[in-house]
């Protein structure tokens, strides 16, 4: 069940006397049972409560949940919060409460939780859960007026980080044709050419950003030779520089992109 409050609702009284035992609704005044609701709603089938006090503050004190509302006659439960079900007399006050009930709820579902959910700011909701640890533990968020968190699943971009000791399991792609195109998702590979013939790697334009770097190791007896993509310029130390080839069967090499269209390759090459 899901508790409902109001900080508009308006005191009333019963309309009529209930007894102690068997009676699961209640009327209040006449015209009252919208104004001790207070513009709450209760969902059907008695997914929602809304906790009112019945002769508050005195000896005959019954806490009682609302399930049901239809004008001023409400479908209670009652004894709630520790208290019992006792007789009220017609007149008896009726007041929305906040009982121990939503406070031992509230503190056994935010201290410890195992998750929280929230709302997301336009729709949809996010829960932050915790895995299973052995005693406790302590997550410190940043001190920071205005940040991001970075997830293991996300594609992100760290910007101004230390890495200490960072441990990088290097990603490959393996190529057994004589001609291959990079594609956007080789930066950070090692993309390795298998062929008994020359193999030719292209760097396409309009593909990586400056600072990209893509490695190639050429494991076959053809050797590699790198071409340029329409538009892309290349520089390198080889004897045809804009066109270098590994020099030797496992010899390797780093195509860097220094700009927009714009790559180094350094390596081992002829």
């Amino acid at each position: 069940m899901t508790s409902k409050y109001s900080s508009t609702s308006v005191e009333t009284t019963l309309q009529s006397a209930i007894t102690s035992s068997g009676a699961t609704s209640m009327t209040v005044s006449s015209g009252t049972g919208a104004a001790l609701m207070g513009g709450v709603t209760l969902g059907a089938s008695n997914v929602d409560v809304f906790t009112v006090a019945i002769d508050v503050d005195t000896i005959n004190e019954e806490i009682v949940f609302i399930t049901n509302q239809s004008s001023d006659t409400m479908t209670i439960v009652r004894g709630q919060a520790g208290s019992s079900a006792v007789t009220h007399t017609a007149g008896a006050t009726v007041k929305h409460v906040l009982s121990s009930y939503d406070l031992t709820n509230f503190q056994g579902t935010v201290s410890p939780v195992v998750s929280i959910g929230f709302g997301g700011s336009t729709s949809g909701t996010t829960t932050v859960q915790a895995t299973a640890v052995a005693g406790t533990n302590t997550l410190t968020l940043p001190a920071t007026t205005s940040d991001t968190l970075a997830g293991l699943a996300a594609t992100q971009t760290l910007t101004n980080k230390t890495l200490t000791a960072p441990k990088v399991n290097l990603a490959f792609n393996a190529q057994t044709g004589t001609t291959y195109t990079l594609v956007a998702i080789d930066s950070g590979k090692l993309v390795t050419t298998s062929n008994a013939s020359a193999v030719v790697v292209t760097i396409p334009p309009s593909i990586f950003a400056a600072g990209e770097q893509i490695n190639v190791q050429s494991i076959g007896v053809g050797l590699t030779s790198f071409a340029a993509g329409v538009g892309v310029t290349i520089t390198s130390t080889g004897a045809t520089p804009t066109a270098p080839i590994l020099r030797a069967r496992y010899s390797a090499a780093t195509i860097i992109c220094t700009a927009a269209n714009t790559f180094t390759v350094v390596g081992d090459l002829t």
